[in-house]
This record gives structure tokens, C-alpha cells and sequence, in this order.
């Protein structure tokens, strides 16, 4: 399979403990002990409210972007929840990831939904 090494994470649960305990302790680690060479963190939802507004889970975002884990999200989520400028802030890229996701899917990439 191409890009076997490659991890897509859809993030769409902005459970509090679920972000902390699962979706970023999973992905800072997954990095750090080479579990994954690149990893995707996708950024859908309610997720992007949650980004936007709590400082912890922002500067758990700004960790896991120094270890190299590109973080995404959907702009269609930003743009209905007001949330696209503090994202960008953030340096996480805003696109329209509908048609990329149903590639992953259609491609048999890895993909972790949480």
C-alpha cells in the first residue's frame, strides 16, 4: 500500500477528555516513538470550536505542529462556527476536505475516526 507510513486522524469528537486522553496523546506519541512518519490531524466539527476557544488544547495543537504533525481543517466547520481566523492564528490549514477524505476512504489509506 503507498504511503503505508502515513496516519489520517478525523477529529471530530470535542469531548475534552477524549482530545486530551486519546487524540493527542495518541498523535504526539505516535510521532515521537516512530510509530507513524507523517501524520494528518484533521480538524472537523465541533472540533473547530473547541480548538478555537481552549488554550490547553491549543497548546497541545502547537506541540504536536513542532513535531512535524500537519494539522487541518475543514473550512466549510470554520466558516459555520465562526471559527477560521483564531485557526489560522494557529497555522492550521483551512480547506475543503470533503473530496480529499473520500479519497483517503476510496484509497484505503489509514484513517483513525474519533
Amino acid at each position: 500500500m503507498e504511503n503505508s507510513n502515513e496516519l489520517f486522524v478525523l477529529w471530530t469528537n470535542a469531548d475534552l477528555m477524549t482530545s486530551e486522553h486519546m487524540v493527542m496523546m495518541y498523535i504526539t506519541n505516535a510521532i515521537k516513538r516512530g510509530w507513524w512518519e507523517k501524520i494528518t490531524l484533521i480538524v472537523w466539527g465541533a472540533t473547530s470550536k473547541l480548538v478555537a476557544e481552549n488554550e490547553d488544547i491549543q497548546l497541545r495543537i502547537r506541540d504536536a505542529q513542532d513535531l512535524g504533525i500537519h494539522v487541518s481543517a475543514c473550512i466549510a466547520c470554520a466558516r459555520n462556527l465562526g471559527t477560521t481566523e483564531k485557526l489560522q492564528e494557529l497555522d492550521i490549514e483551512i480547506i475543503s476536505w470533503g473530496v480529499p477524505l473520500t479519497e483517503i476512504i476510496k484509497e484505503g489509506k489509514h484513517l483513525i475516526t474519533i
